[in-house]
Order: C-alpha cells, then structure tokens, then sequence
C-alpha cells in the first residue's frame, strides 16, 4: 500500500503537546486529525479513520475504555496504544494490534502506521493472528510469559495457525489441481 492523503490516522493523547508532535511526524504522509480525551476520539471516528494511536492512561475516560465502545460500536478499525503504560497481563482481552511504549520516534511512529495500514488489507483470521502475536511478544517482553493470559495468547495462536495451515494446504493442492487441467 502506498501512503496517500486519504489515509487518516486519529491521535489521541490528553497530553495536546505530544498528541501535536505526533501530529507533525505524521501530516507529510497521512492526514491526521488529533484528540485529547476519550470522548473526543469517539467524536472523531468515523468511516474516513484507517488508524487510531491511542494512549492508555486519560483522565474521565481511559485508552482501555475507548477500546470497549469502539467494540461496543462495532467499528472495526486499526489501533495502536502508544502508551507509557507498562504492560500487564490485563492487555490479552483489550482489541488493540500493536502495542508501543512511549518514547516512539518519528520513524518508529511512521512504521508503526504503515504496519496497522498493511495489516487493514488482511482477512480477519490474519488480522487477529498478527494482533495476538504481539500480544505475546508484549508479554514475552514483561515476564509475564507463563501466565494463565499468556498460555490463552499462545493457546489461541495456535489455533490460528493451524488453520492458516490448512488453508494454505488447500490453495496448494487447488493449484495442483488446477496445474494439472
């Protein structure tokens, strides 16, 4: 996927100077439109938000919370937290696909997006694949490999991963078929 303006990308952090630094790594490439509380980035998304870059710890209304009533919604949308947060065993049952700790770099912001748009085109079996494979590295990373959240991380995963496998098993043997015609 190549980076155009109509890719959106919704910033949302209470700190305004940072949500605003966020804000100017980004705008070359991707229009951005920016919150600083988690009813202002309920406000904001709609249709036209590839990407949220969400913070995990708001005053009123946590990261954590915007996650539930975007599911709530029904909207299904790339996220990001971009956190100072620690992570914890609490992150398994949250609906995010990347998570980041604070300090980010404009590349490392700008990779970040990329990845979460590149990822928008996979299938959802795909998409929850890669969500909880960094579920489990974030994990890994922590020490909280181990753990009960842990093994239901790896246990789903493999779940996944077995049925990719069968999946690819089958287009390779259709295309056998199909070779063979």
């Amino acid at each position: 996927m190549t980076e155009t303006d109509d890719e959106r990308v919704l910033v949302v952090d209470d700190e305004a100077e940072l949500a605003n630094l966020y804000t100017t790594f980004l705008e070359p490439e991707y229009d951005v439109v920016t919150a600083t509380s988690g009813e202002d980035a309920l406000d904001a998304v709609d249709s036209t938000v590839d990407v949220v870059l969400l913070d995990r710890r708001m005053p009123e209304m946590s990261g954590d919370e915007v996650l539930a009533k975007l599911a709530e919604r029904g909207i299904d949308i790339q996220v990001a937290m971009l956190t100072a947060v620690e992570p914890e065993r609490d992150i398994v049952d949250l609906p995010f696909d990347e998570y980041k700790t604070k300090p980010v770099t404009r590349d490392e912001l700008l990779a970040l997006v990329q990845v979460l748009l590149d990822r928008a085109e996979y299938d959802k079996h795909s998409q929850e694949f890669f969500s909880l494979a960094v579920k489990k590295a974030t994990l890994e990373a922590v020490n909280e490999h181990g753990t009960e959240e842990y093994e239901k991380v790896v246990d789903r995963l493999d779940e996944l991963r077995e049925g990719i496998d069968m999946t690819l098993e089958e287009v390779s043997a259709n295309r056998i078929v199909l070779d063979d015609s």
